[in-house]
């Protein structure tokens, strides 16, 4: 499913006079949606981590890795 698909499956709830007061999507389109975002969520820390690479900002050793998996 595209997000135009997703789009264009949104059921709207309204008011009295008509205005949107919530929005309704089927199960399938709420998990493909919730897929995308994470997928661009990736996206971007792959890209910050890429940016970074020179500097191991954010980055942990194997060592402090492996000393983890063995104390716990």
């Amino acid at each position: 499913m595209t997000i135009a698909e997703i789009l264009q499956s949104v059921q709207f709830v309204v008011d009295q006079e008509g205005k949107p007061t919530a929005a309704i999507l089927d199960m399938s389109a709420w998990e493909t949606f919730l897929s995308v975002l994470e997928d661009a969520e990736d996206i971007k820390l792959v890209r910050e981590r890429m940016a970074n690479w020179r500097t191991k900002e954010g980055w942990t050793a194997w060592e402090d890795f492996k000393a983890e998996s063995t104390s716990s």
